[in-house]
């Protein structure tokens, strides 16, 4: 199952004293299941964005902690900063990342912006997509007037959406907190082959939502064109939810075009590359690489290497690393400087070390892992693992199968196939560690004090849902090694000839992945004190092994084409 993942990136009301900054920063890293991933403070603003990920219970919780140092710490009677602020934590918006929609951040921004004006007696305004009422989606309208101008608008006709009430001594200290619930924004900047920036403001006002201001007979030197109120009037630009200028970076020698993505649901970061591209060539330009300032959520670098493998008519069906280079390269992301994913992905940097995981092992590593005098991994690993090899099996041989001479046609057939088939083979790369979690889990239960009767039956009840788990992740391998039997049964087929074997070989090892597994499946069942669960796994697995003999009929296919 998909990890939940958001991101928050508080504003704080503080740029200059580290002592205040570091107060804070720790007060998010004392939350387990929370990175930190940046601290930026900026002097003049006097203030500091901070930005942490995590599941969201953690990060919301790391999220109130900071707002609490920050309540204690800074004082807003003794602020002064050219940013507009209105409270020791300004802002605070939750961010979706992974497996979490922007609705649900939405209703989690609510709850965090309750306990806020609940437990310290911090006004709140809720904004963006959390906003209660509809002008306030806009920031700027919570805003309106800034700390110095709460004590009019609080406890009167404006009231704050959390914890209003009249402006008061505790309130001139922490002032008030908007708290909402936003798209991830990405800043990107497009390297040019340009030194102008008139040019590049051309090409930003070409594609920015905004777009440029309309002018006397279509002349950059005409008059402003304006509406009956006297407001300009504006040609829209060709991308929707960005903003964009252009700019010289003395640093790089180069003119770029600096834009701000507000909503990759609606221009994807590729979309705006390529669209960058098309605007810049149009006037004789080109766009020789990509910058991504801070960090991005994978699912854009996927998505973009995607887009242009596509586009090449190639197999999208590739290991993540493969098609983030993809995107990498296509885009130019290490034109001015090294560009390492692991360093620039929200995921990735939040993922545990892969070296303390049997997948990330290598093949004699897990070998021998596997042959030491630990009781796991064990056979259930084990299946797995052969099984992610057989549905891999059936993704090489759609890979090879677009690649085929002659076959161009046909590319997008084998495309989805190979993509589905790699879905399956990451999904029982996932169980080959969860199976040996779900393992040791047994074990901790097994440990547990049995002394007095509370703790036997605490230990009774943690057994029973050890051994239910640790069944259910062997039947997972047996039900999602077979969803690879299809795929494996369409390239013997269909595939090309010349790797018919490996398809074969495939359903071998997806016969030995469901055979094992569902043994292991049996045996942690009888273990299970709880005959409901019990008889329901097996009717899932005597389900799910009715798809083995499939695993016949591909090898018949196979060894007619021998």
């Amino acid at each position: 199952m998909q990890k939940k993942i958001i991101e928050c990136v508080p504003n704080f009301s503080e740029g200059r004293d580290s002592a205040v900054i570091n107060a804070i920063a720790d007060a998010i890293r004392s939350v387990a299941g929370v990175r930190l991933l940046d601290v930026d403070p900026g002097e003049a603003t006097n203030r500091t964005v901070m930005t942490f990920a995590g599941e969201p219970q953690p990060v919301m919780e790391a999220a109130f902690r900071a707002v609490r140092e920050a309540s204690r710490l800074i004082d807003m009677r003794k602020h002064h900063g050219a940013h507009p602020r209105m409270g020791a934590t300004d802002v605070l918006p939750l961010v979706p990342v992974q497996g979490v929609t922007l609705e649900e951040c939405a209703e989690m921004a609510r709850e965090l912006g309750r306990r806020i004006a609940r437990e310290l007696a911090i006004p709140v305004y809720a904004y963006e997509a959390s906003a209660l009422k509809a002008g306030r989606k806009n920031l700027a309208v919570c805003r309106q007037g800034e700390y110095e101008g709460l004590a009019a608008r609080l406890g009167g006709d404006d009231p704050a959406d959390f914890g209003d009430r009249p402006f008061d001594d505790a309130i001139a200290r922490t002032g008030a907190t908007a708290v909402g619930a936003r798209n991830f924004l990405i800043a990107v900047n497009f390297n040019l082959n340009t030194t102008s920036t008139r040019r590049a403001n051309a090409i930003a006002f070409d594609v920015r939502e905004k777009g440029r201001v309309l002018r006397e007979g279509g002349s950059p030197a005409g008059k402003p064109l304006k509406d009956e109120q006297g407001n300009p009037l504006m040609q829209p630009g060709t991308l929707p939810a960005t903003k964009a200028i252009g700019w010289y970076i003395e640093e790089y020698g180069i003119a770029q075009v600096s834009m701000n993505i507000t909503d990759i649901t609606r221009t994807p970061l590729h979309v705006a590359f390529d669209e960058v591209c098309r605007a810049a060539a149009a006037r004789g330009i080109r766009v020789t690489g990509t910058e991504i300032v801070g960090l991005v959520p994978r699912s854009v670098l996927i998505d973009a290497g995607k887009y242009f493998l596509a586009k090449q008519q190639r197999s999208c069906g590739l290991p993540e690393h493969q098609i983030v280079d993809m995107a990498v390269k296509s885009m130019g992301l290490a034109e001015l400087a090294p560009f390492e994913p692991e360093h620039k992905v929200i995921e990735y940097m939040l993922s545990p070390s892969q070296d303390k995981s049997l997948t990330g092992l290598t093949a004699r590593g897990l070998v021998y892992t596997t042959a030491s005098e630990s009781p796991a991994p064990g056979g259930g690993s084990v299946s797995a693992y052969i099984g992610a090899l057989g549905a891999a099996l059936a993704t090489m041989v759609a890979n090879l199968s677009a690649h085929k001479p002659g076959w161009d046609d046909r590319w997008k057939e084998f495309s989805d196939v190979a993509s589905e088939g790699q879905k399956i083979a990451d999904e029982l790369l996932a169980l080959v560690d969860e199976d040996t979690r779900a393992f040791n889990g047994v074990l901790e239960a097994v440990r547990m004090p049995k002394g007095t009767d509370e703790e036997r039956a605490a230990r009774q009840h943690a057994m029973t849902s050890a051994n239910i788990h640790a069944a259910r992740v062997p039947l997972a391998t047996v039900e999602t090694a077979a969803r690879a039997l299809p795929l494996l049964r369409q390239m013997a087929l269909k595939g090309n000839q010349a790797s018919v074997t490996d398809a074969g070989v495939g359903a071998l090892a997806i016969r030995t992945a469901m055979e094992g597994a569902a043994i292991n499946v049996r045996i942690n069942l009888s273990s299970v004190d709880d005959p409901e669960a019990s008889a329901s796994i097996l009717r899932s697995l005597q389900d799910a092994m009715k798809h083995i003999g499939e695993i016949d009929e591909i090898m018949q296919i196979v060894n007619s084409k021998i």
